[in-house]
């Protein structure tokens, strides 16, 4: 196999280490709490999960885009050293000010939360610095050196909380998850400093309006942040319950979700090359009705699982998140034919996707919460398939429009689409 094959294998192997653990993090915490602790778990995970996504946003995709395009080949590896010496150190920066802020709202909440929250503000400067890393290797063309530092983050987190008590406080479980990202952060460092020896960091480019990642943060904000918030705000302002409900939920389908990420990942390079509209749609449209296959498939086998086999899998929340498991099917369906034609227009019209995601998204938002206003913890389940069909339908109805003979370089690729 060619070192480019080599390298497509490493990459989709990382994404899997990195599903893997999110999954296993999230099912072995469900067994070791009680339905309570881990509707905490799952609140203090939603708030990791849009501070890792803002991180991935400002700092990771502006890396990964960083090829040194005209600089002398012998320079170009010292400017990726720079860039990534930058992004570490802006990292580790902006991840201590964060944490301090989870930290001030742990100590001010009252409860079992609060303590919770308290863990999260200590450990994430680790564990948003040993994930970042991963972005550094990318734009480096190692991605085996991403995949070594993430299977053993893998293989730390799982031991960790494998080795914790019944009945574990989620202020606990937080705490030990995050320290356990201390050997996988070291083995990145030191797998990184080849690349970055003598390389200096400059942070300012990063504070500086007009930086790449403030267009990264807004797509992220209203694409994917926007209904994390949504679901935190069940937590804040509803149950932390239907928080824990939904988090188990979807949790069980995290292989899907090594799916849609790894089509968004290597389909735009792959697609580039069928030529005209027609050819693409072809393409996307048949992977999307086999992902939606899938997601339908995955959703069915779940909810045939015998009470004794799903009690295995996420404890005492598996009698609420067993009920939510059809709506949870359904949108990973929808998601699946959404993904592709959302691929589609990153193909084919990259500037077509922004306006999709702010309206659908916030959409979602809407039908999430009058769902759960009008129906509870299902209703915002269905609410949540409903935002995501209406996208995917959106998005397909604007493939449609496009001309038919569009292609790729019709339309200057925006910096959201790369």
């Amino acid at each position: 196999m060619s070192r480019r094959g080599l390298a497509a294998v490493a990459s989709v192997l990382d994404q899997a280490a990195s599903s893997a653990t999110n999954i296993l993090v999230l099912v072995l915490a469900a067994r070791l709490s009680t339905e309570s602790g881990f509707a905490d778990f799952s609140m203090v995970y939603v708030t990791f999960t849009v501070l890792l996504g803002l991180n991935m946003a400002y700092v990771g995709q502006s890396v990964v885009l960083e090829n040194g395009a005209g600089l002398p080949p012998d320079e170009v590896r010292g400017r990726l050293g720079e860039v990534c010496r930058s992004a570490v150190g802006f990292t580790g920066a902006a991840s201590v000010l964060a944490g301090a802020a989870v930290a001030a709202v742990g100590l001010a909440l009252s409860g079992s939360a609060g303590p919770a929250f308290l863990a999260l503000g200590l450990v994430l400067p680790l564990v948003l610095l040993q994930d970042g890393l991963r972005y550094c290797f990318s734009a480096l063309r190692a991605p085996e050196r991403a995949l070594a530092a993430d299977a053993l983050r893998l293989v730390c987190v799982v031991a960790a909380l494998a080795a914790q008590p019944s009945g574990a406080s989620a202020g606990r479980l937080v705490l030990v998850w995050g320290l356990s990202a201390l050997p996988a952060l070291g083995l990145g460092l030191w797998l990184l400093r080849p690349y970055v020896r003598g390389a200096r960091a400059d942070l300012r480019p990063y504070v500086r309006r007009g930086h790449l990642g403030q267009r990264f943060v807004v797509e992220f904000a209203v694409g994917n942040g926007s209904s994390q918030l949504a679901v935190l705000g069940l937590g804040v302002f509803a149950t932390p319950l239907a928080v824990g409900a939904l988090r188990g939920a979807t949790t069980l389908f995290g292989p899907l979700n090594v799916l849609f990420n790894s089509a968004n990942s290597f389909g735009p390079p792959v697609l580039s090359r069928l030529g005209g509209k027609r050819a693409t749609v072809r393409a996307t449209g048949l992977l999307g009705v086999v992902l939606a296959l899938l997601g339908a498939g995955w959703g069915a086998v779940l909810y045939a699982l015998p009470e004794r086999a799903g009690r295995q899998l996420l404890g005492d929340t598996w009698a609420s998140a067993s009920a939510l498991l059809p709506a949870t099917g359904a949108q990973y369906a929808v998601m699946g034919l959404g993904t592709c034609a959302l691929l589609t227009l990153r193909v084919l019209a990259p500037k077509a996707t922004l306006s999709l995601q702010v309206v659908f998204s916030l959409l979602s938002v809407g039908l999430l919460l009058g769902g759960y206003a009008a129906f509870g913890v299902a209703g915002a389940a269905w609410g949540l398939v409903a935002g995501s069909a209406l996208k995917a339908l959106a998005a397909w109805l604007r493939v449609a429009r496009l001309p038919a003979a569009t292609t790729r370089d019709s339309e200057p690729l925006s910096a959201s689409a790369a």
